[in-house]
């Protein structure tokens, strides 16, 4: 072989090389077309979508939304003045077969209606406090404070996801101490994390290895529009409708390369908009990404 011939090839292997590096989400679909099949409408999560409303609906008005909008699940976040209506919020939900999929931290309203209703929300929970605590004991800390909520979630046979929300308790590695201590010390099997693109801007850099982490665990993951960490003074920009950032579009690249195929929650987490106006906008820039991946 000749040294052009030579030269050539070497070319070749290089450009090879790189696609493979760049593409890796490609790729994977190619092999796996049903691996997009988890951003279908109906299978997506409608989140932070009750006290944020700038309609401020009414169960029926939001049961009527989502079905307008092709969804068919929610994750249900509230604040006391909710508590009387949670059982209309359930019962709206079954007549337009919407799935009551998660919901906020925890109110003893609720137990009666699990049963009463046969529904089996995942109950999504920050990771309790633990400043003060040398870092060795952190862990164990942690799930300790978490082991009343695990025996009821257990004995109720629902899932317990927990979210990150900053802080100690909201980095990706730490989230999955806990649950794999909680896995291994209180036979919790039911116990996982519910990891937030909003809450993650300062993962952006490692998402790779932060994704790694939780995802053994993951049992939702919520989307949205990311910038970079310098571009949130003031919490500006901390929530954006996907596609109108500048790295959502590599993190969902990378949560396909790593064959994620769970729940993916849509936010809306914007006050001084009407919800639906909201999921749509982040709806309509999914579609559009992930038509760009294929």
């Amino acid at each position: 072989m000749d040294n052009d011939s030579k030269l050539t090839v070497i070319r070749c292997l290089a450009m090879a090389g790189v696609y493979s590096l760049l593409m890796p989400a490609a790729h994977m679909m190619a092999e796996n077309p049903e691996a997009t099949k988890i951003f279908q409408r109906d299978r997506l999560v409608a989140w932070c979508i009750v006290p944020f409303d700038a309609r401020k609906r009414t169960p029926s008005q939001r049961a009527e939304m989502i079905d307008k909008l092709g969804m068919a699940r929610v994750a249900y976040d509230w604040r006391g003045e909710h508590v009387p209506t949670f059982e209309e919020e359930i019962q709206e939900y079954k007549k337009h077969g919407i799935e009551f999929f998660a919901f906020w931290s925890w109110h003893d309203a609720l137990e009666p209606l699990i049963a009463k209703h046969e529904v089996r929300p995942q109950i999504w929970l920050m990771v309790p406090g633990v400043d003060g605590k040398p870092d060795t004991e952190k862990v164990q800390a942690a799930a300790e404070a978490l082991r009343p909520m695990v025996e009821k979630t257990a004995k109720l046979g629902l899932r317990l996801g927990l979210y990150n929300h900053g802080g100690w308790g909201g980095e990706p590695e730490n989230l999955a101490a806990v649950c794999k201590y909680l896995r291994q010390h209180q036979d919790a099997e039911h116990v996982g994390v519910v990891y937030n693109f909003h809450h993650g801007h300062d993962h952006i850099v490692r998402f790779r290895e932060a994704f790694a982490a939780v995802k053994p665990y993951l049992l939702c993951l919520n989307l949205n529009g990311m910038v970079d960490p310098s571009s949130l003074a003031g919490n500006q920009n901390k929530i954006l409708p996907i596609g109108q950032g500048v790295h959502e579009r590599d993190m969902i690249k990378e949560v396909l390369r790593q064959g994620y195929q769970g729940p993916i929650g849509i936010l809306d987490h914007r006050s001084e908009l009407d919800a639906e106006l909201s999921l749509k906008q982040n709806l309509d820039g999914l579609d559009v990404l992930v038509n760009e991946l294929k």
